[in-house]
């Protein structure tokens, strides 16, 4: 297989997209989610991933297995081969969000805990965190509404 090449425009995106996901991500699994978004090609080796955005071999190791366990990424083998095929899991991205959604409620049980312990003297604290419950238990009520308006308009 021809070495994995991209041009200055990839590049630049990549960085971009790098920079973006380190709101959630350290710099070298944002890099490697960026990498596999902006490709050419779809599933990257460890080497292609590596050599492309010059990382250590420990980096990309950890980065990988970190993506992997957040189901960011997934890969594949290939017959008589032993390498591993790093791929985005976009085409996920639906069950991820519903996954993520469903956090929502998890947040809103946990911060109702929260806000059932509170003493009643932090009035003011008291009514911000309630009324952060209440658009949780808003945004978890209209999501499906959501998903199934967005279903009718691809009709």
């Amino acid at each position: 297989m021809d070495s994995l090449k991209l041009n200055d425009k990839q590049l630049a995106l990549i960085e971009k997209l790098g920079l973006f996901f380190e709101s959630g991500l350290q710099p070298a699994p944002a890099r490697i989610a960026a990498l596999l978004l902006v490709s050419d090609r779809l599933e990257l080796t460890f080497d292609e991933i590596r050599e492309v955005l010059n990382l250590s071999k420990s980096a990309t190791s950890n980065a990988l297995n970190f993506l992997l366990s957040m189901q960011r990424i997934e890969y594949i083998t290939k017959p008589g081969d032993r390498k591993r095929y790093f791929k985005s899991n976009i085409s996920d991205w639906k069950e991820n969000m519903k996954t993520k959604f469903l956090e929502f409620e998890k947040v809103n049980a946990l911060m109702r805990e929260v806000l059932d312990q509170r003493p009643h003297s932090t009035k003011d604290f008291n009514q911000g965190l309630e009324e952060f419950i209440n658009f949780l238990g808003f945004m978890h009520s209209e999501i499906p509404a959501l998903f199934k308006k967005w279903e009718q308009l691809k009709k």
